[in-house]
């Protein structure tokens, strides 16, 4: 069986949720599952493209990791002492 998780929204997305599941009659659940879904497939080459770049950045060094987590970029990195690997 799987774990479902509670989605915390602020009130006015929730009634927007509530009016569009209870427009089109079905559930909630399945209202925001399928806006997600359809989310995703209408942004998926910037997921992509996203993917692409963080790929490119990380070349299995710790450096690189804590750059792209930091936004700094290596050259700041070992300016400011470098990252142990």
């Amino acid at each position: 069986m799987t774990q479902q998780s509670p989605l915390k929204v602020d009130p006015l997305t929730n009634q927007l949720i509530s009016e569009g599941a209870h427009f089109l009659r079905v559930s909630k659940k399945n209202f925001v599952d399928e806006a997600v879904r359809s989310y995703l497939e209408k942004r998926r080459e910037e997921i992509h493209q996203g993917m692409v770049e963080s790929m490119r950045v990380l070349d299995g060094t710790m450096a690189s990791e804590v750059s792209l987590l930091t936004g700094l970029s290596p050259e700041r990195l070992d300016e400011l002492g470098g990252v142990r690997e």
